[in-house]
């Protein structure tokens, strides 16, 4: 190999990667730490990659990858491409916070290394309507993923057999 030839495996891409759980690509937000990406048409992958870490920083569970957080969030860069006033909400908000995470802390919002400076953070903008949109949007978009309900106990609707009532309503040991 020469010398100005780049080569990247696999091995020494995960190897690297754990300075910084995302990297950027065009087009595409990617987490080599837990193996997955998630392509962005009309949002920028650094809208994306802010988007995640805001809605993990509002709705925090170390239980719970990133990846569903992304997932929650997908519908946001969708809708953005035949939406240009939801585009404009989320491009724009997303420059406000990394703007704001400049002044106090010099860096992007998303390199921000604390969660507590974060949310600070997030405190001076919960009346604006970006905040607002994606905390009332994922109680529904996280919260209804199939494959997060067993982090909380719940083992999803209980009508088709009976009621909770001798299903173990009370069984609730996270709390």
């Amino acid at each position: 190999m020469k010398d100005n030839d780049v080569s990247l495996s696999r091995r020494s891409l995960l190897k690297g990667a754990t300075a910084a759980a995302f990297m950027i690509s065009a087009g595409a937000v990617i987490n080599p730490l837990e193996a997955w990406g998630l392509e962005v048409k009309a949002l920028k992958p650094e809208t994306m990659q802010t988007l995640i870490q805001m809605a993990r920083d509002i709705y925090p569970h170390d239980r719970i990858a990133d990846r569903f957080y992304a997932v929650a969030l997908k519908e946001y860069d969708t809708k953005s491409t035949s939406d240009a006033a939801l585009k404009s909400l989320v491009e724009e908000g997303i420059a406000k916070l990394d703007q704001l995470a400049k002044e106090k802390h010099g860096t992007r919002y998303v390199d921000v290394g604390w969660e507590s400076q974060r949310v600070a953070i997030l405190r001076e903008i919960e009346k604006e309507p970006l905040f607002q949109k994606v905390r009332s949007g994922l109680v529904v978009s996280l919260y209804n993923q199939k494959e997060v309900w067993p982090v909380f106990g719940y083992q999803g609707e209980s009508a088709v057999y009976g009621g909770y009532l001798h299903r173990g309503f009370d069984d609730i040991d996270w709390l």
